[in-house]
C-alpha cells in the first residue's frame, strides 16, 4: 500500500507540474489505470498463468507503464486488481496495442466474469477511445488543482 501511495504523490506532482490548463498537457502528463478484475470459480491457476505471462511481455516491452502490479482484493479470493502507472497517454496506447495485451483481454473473456477500469489523472481523447472500445464499465477521475509533492524527498 506504502508503494501505491508514492506513486500517487509522483502522479499528483508530475501532473499538476502542468498547471491548471490540464487541456493544453493533451496527454502528456503520466496517469494511473486501476483495472478490476475477477476470475470464474475454478479458474484461478489459468487466471494466474495469463496474468503473469502479460505482466512478463509488459516489462519486457512497454518502457512508458512505469508501474504494473497485479493484486488480491483481500476480501474476495476471486478479485484482482491491475495498478498501472503510465508515462503519458501515447504509453497507454501502446499499451493497448501490445498483442500481449490484447490476448490477455481475449483469453480473459474465457476466464473471468468482471472486468472494470478507473483511470485516476487526465488524459488524450485517444486514450477514452480506445477504453471505450472493450466494452467494459469505465470511470475518469480527471486531476484538479489541488495537490503537491514533498520535492526534498525525491533528492
Amino acid at each position: 500500500m506504502r508503494c501505491i501511495f508514492f506513486f500517487l504523490s509522483i502522479f499528483v506532482a508530475i501532473t499538476n507540474a502542468n498547471g491548471d490548463n490540464h487541456e493544453d498537457a493533451m496527454g502528456e502528463n503520466p496517469f494511473i489505470l486501476i483495472a478490476r478484475v475477477h476470475v470464474k470459480d475454478g479458474m484461478l491457476d489459468q487466471y494466474f498463468n495469463i496474468a503473469n505471462q502479460v505482466d512478463n511481455a509488459v516489462e519486457a516491452s512497454e518502457p512508458g507503464m512505469l508501474f504494473h502490479n497485479f493484486d488480491a482484493d483481500p476480501d474476495d479470493a476471486l478479485a484482482f486488481t491491475w495498478t498501472e502507472l503510465y508515462a503519458n497517454s501515447d504509453a497507454f496506447i501502446a499499451h493497448d496495442a501490445n498483442p500481449p495485451v490484447q490476448d490477455y483481454v481475449a483469453k480473459h473473456m474465457e476466464l473471468g466474469d468482471g472486468f472494470s477500469i478507473e483511470i485516476y489523472g487526465n488524459v488524450s481523447g485517444e486514450v477514452i477511445e480506445a477504453i471505450g472500445r472493450l466494452g467494459v464499465p469505465f470511470k475518469h477521475f480527471k486531476t484538479t488543482s489541488i495537490g503537491y509533492i514533498r520535492e526534498d524527498y525525491f533528492k
